[in-house]
């Protein structure tokens, strides 16, 4: 599995000066996630992709996304964190027309995701297999941001990452669809919400401003 050094994560964002100069409640927010065969990009798969966007303050529940792909590596060993067989009542298609959906969903959006550059690994390796390009929207990161809302303490010291569970646990959000590609970008979007609020993030902030927030 990759490890994300700073340098990547810097990569991950547009340069500044890139910034579309607007505020957050102007921004369409894509919220994503990724159930995949295992924790390698360039060994695993994508097995589904899940979406949902963020309006002016605002979950859209009637604009999400939600594509399962056709397994051409099939591990049987994840299939209890996921639940996503080979075959099953939801249509699957290629990885590539996956992409291609995916990508027109994204168009003109801010990406955010809990340790979205794992998702954003994952789906770079496909893009490549297909020779498609990698995406170049701005991505922001749920984990990180959490931890800019806590206090550094001598006995209280910041974990090096928090996983989605504990964001749920935290801001009391409902684990019923937990481990699908849609119930975890739901449960990021509005831990998403929960945290702007908390880092005093109001309608009228710059992107910019969030951007320099989550570096």
């Amino acid at each position: 599995m990759k490890v994300w050094s700073r340098k990547d994560w810097k990569a991950l964002f547009q340069g500044e000066s890139q910034i579309p100069e607007r505020s957050v409640s102007e921004v369409c927010f894509a919220v994503i996630d990724s159930e995949t065969t295992g924790l390698n990009p360039s060994k695993d798969r994508i097995l589904s992709i899940g979406g949902v966007k963020i309006i002016d303050g605002r979950i859209h529940v009637g604009d999400t996304l939600e594509i399962f792909i056709a397994q051409e590596h099939f591990d049987a060993s994840s299939v209890p964190i996921h639940g996503i067989l080979k075959t099953g009542p939801n249509e699957r298609i290629s990885e590539k027309n996956a992409l291609l959906q995916m990508g027109a969903y994204l168009e003109d959006t801010v990406l955010v995701g809990h340790h979205i550059g794992f998702d954003l690994e994952m789906i770079r390796q496909a893009q490549m297999r297909h020779g498609l390009p990698p995406l170049e929207n701005i991505a922001l990161d749920t984990g990180r941001l959490y931890r800019k809302t806590l206090l550094q303490t001598p006995l209280l010291p910041k974990k090096p990452s928090y996983s989605l569970d504990e964001l749920a646990k935290k801001y009391d959000i409902s684990c019923k669809d937990r481990h699908t590609a849609l119930g975890d970008a739901y449960i990021t979007a509005l831990a998403f919400m929960h945290i702007l609020g908390q880092l005093n993030i109001k309608p009228g902030t710059s992107l910019r401003e969030l951007v320099q927030i989550a570096r």
